[in-house]
């Protein structure tokens, strides 16, 4: 089992997003929220249970598809750490993996 971490950025789209969730559905940014940890648990077993991001073409940065979302994390020895919970919609332009 390897370790499941989260960076600061990611819990900041994952607030934000939430925030933005619960102006028309307060439940519905609770349940978003416990999806998105309870798929993000499963990593410290399954640490591959994501696919490749295409627009980075590596093998350590993977994302889970979370509805509209992409839960972005990468792979380091015995660590997954979330980078980012990003919109779909979005680009990753601005996204940099080499953190």
């Amino acid at each position: 089992m390897v370790k499941v971490t989260w960076t600061d950025q990611a819990l900041e789209d994952l607030e934000a997003i939430c925030l933005f969730i619960a102006r028309d559905a307060p439940q519905y940014a609770k349940l978003f929220a416990s999806r998105a940890f309870e798929v993000t648990d499963r990593l410290d077993r399954f640490p591959l249970l994501g696919r490749v991001v295409p627009e980075i073409g590596r093998e350590d940065i993977r994302e889970i598809i979370l509805g509209h979302y992409r839960v972005i994390y990468r792979i380091i020895s015995d660590e997954v750490e979330i980078l980012t919970v990003h919109h779909g919609a979005r680009l990753l332009d601005s996204f940099n993996p080499s953190l």
